[in-house]
């Protein structure tokens, strides 16, 4: 799409929203039902095209894009006419008689930018807040998923006139573009080099943004923790979507205790959830494309491979891998992995975890494997970090009765259920002041009886 074409696209969303056209909430869950109904007639395309644009089997792509898109619309659809409601605050007995309230407002003309990792739940997953806050979108896919992205257009097509939702894809050229505009707020999901680069460009028009980011999410495991479990679920959470997650453990910190029994755990449940033989395995995708695959390659000298490493270039795949004696200086270390390969690092006592997670950028997620009450307070509480789990991986993102997000280097704002329709709203604070009352204190002539009430209601 050209830029004079897209300059156009966002004036007539604007003009649209300004009509009034999304407000009424009977219009936002005609909207959400619309996209459901859409969601469900498409489902089998939308697993065909997960497929091909990263190797995800039809059960991981309904378990962890498809699905958790009809829950956020059925989410909406049953709380979105409370959450629209005026709601009531304490009036201070200085503005006597009065009624006080907050008044949620669709922010406006949204962008939305997703990314390729989870290229359909992380572009209809924003917009469907996006919809119940009561704004237009124009939705930015990436280009690294292209399949997937042209079946979200030619969907949203479907369902919305191009004034309230549409689709825009391509590459760089369009994301330049659609920065350039002015848009009410932006959502963007992805890198922190670009995230940096979305809220500057937002800075240039003081446009609010909300960044879902990533980085190096540590798992601790502690000598108290369920080895047998904490293995299953750190090697589900870690190799999901061939380690591509944004949530997904990047490295282990464990107790030196129980390091060797982890690793052998860890090795066995490889093999039971991805078969001796993980690359012919039809269920285990893919690296998305060979800019990433040879990436990763360059960071599997770091320590020791005690498991997996074998890959196969003409599919830009590599088996589950798990790398021993790795130091806090390798190169897998200095950077988010975002691939199929798991660190393993040690300590002796928690306040080095603690001491070690904090000396880095706070990352979007935090793993702790414990049967330590007095330690899951300890890490929770003194370390910074978006979100997580306490003996799981990854399950937090899966509600919509939580908001989602990072902090600091990890992301700002959070969305999804009440998260998600906030962070497309705006709330206006209220005084309807009544008129057969009108308190004088406030009023000049200032002198000592209006000095005395004031001080009696101000305190």
């Amino acid at each position: 799409m050209t830029e004079q074409a897209i300059h156009t696209l966002v004036e007539r969303q604007r003009a649209y929203f300004r009509a009034g056209a999304t407000l009424d909430v009977d219009r936002r869950l005609a909207a959400l039902s619309s996209l459901k109904a859409c969601v469900q007639r498409h489902e089998d395309e939308i697993a065909l095209s997960l497929g091909r644009d990263l190797g995800k089997s039809g059960f991981e792509g309904y378990m962890c894009e498809t699905g958790l898109v009809l829950e956020e619309l059925s989410y909406m659809q049953r709380h979105v006419r409370a959450f629209a409601k005026e709601q009531a605050v304490r009036t201070p007995l200085a503005q006597f008689h009065s009624r006080s309230y907050r008044k949620p407002s669709p922010a406006g003309a949204a962008l939305i930018m997703s990314p390729w990792n989870y290229p359909f739940l992380l572009t209809m997953g924003p917009l469907v807040d996006a919809l119940a806050a009561g704004c237009t979108a124009v939705v930015k896919p990436s280009a690294y998923s292209p399949h997937t992205s042209a079946l979200m257009a030619r969907m949203i097509g479907e369902c919305f006139p191009a004034e309230y939702v549409a689709a825009v894809t391509g590459g760089r050229a369009e994301n330049t573009s659609l920065l350039g505009e002015t848009f009410d707020t932006i959502f963007f999901t992805g890198s922190q080099a670009v995230g940096r680069e979305v809220m500057r460009r937002a800075a240039e028009h003081l446009t609010p943004v909300t960044l879902e980011l990533g980085g190096k999410s540590p798992c601790i495991v502690e000598k108290t923790a369920n080895l047998k479990l904490s293995a299953r679920r750190i090697v589900f959470g870690k190799y999901l979507n061939c380690g591509q997650t944004c949530v997904a453990p990047d490295y282990i910190l464990c107790h030196q205790a129980v390091k060797d029994d982890l690793l052998v755990y860890m090795k066995k449940e490889i093999v039971r959830q991805f078969g001796e033989e993980p690359l012919d395995n039809p269920n285990y995708g893919k690296i998305v494309n060979e800019k990433h695959f040879n990436r990763l390659l360059g960071l599997m000298d770091s320590g020791e491979t005690v498991h997996g490493g074998s890959v196969r270039r003409e599919t830009l795949q590599i088996e589950p891998t798990v790398l021993d004696g790795v130091g806090p200086e390798d190169p897998v270390m200095g950077e988010e992995i975002f691939g199929p390969l798991l660190p393993v690092l040690t300590f002796r006592e928690l306040e080095e975890v603690i001491a070690f997670v904090n000396a880095r950028p706070h990352p979007l997620a935090l793993y702790l494997f414990t049967g330590s009450k007095s330690s899951v307070r300890e890490v929770t509480t003194r370390c910074g970090f978006g979100g997580g789990c306490v003996n799981d991986t990854i399950i937090h993102l899966a509600t919509s009765h939580m908001g989602f997000g990072g902090f600091r280097e990890s992301g700002i704002g959070a969305y999804h259920g009440k998260a998600g329709f906030d962070a497309f709203s705006h709330y206006k604070s209220i005084v309807d002041k009544k008129t057969w009352l009108d308190l004088p204190m406030r009023y000049q002539p200032y002198n000592k009886l209006n000095e005395k009430l004031i001080r009696f209601f101000l305190k």
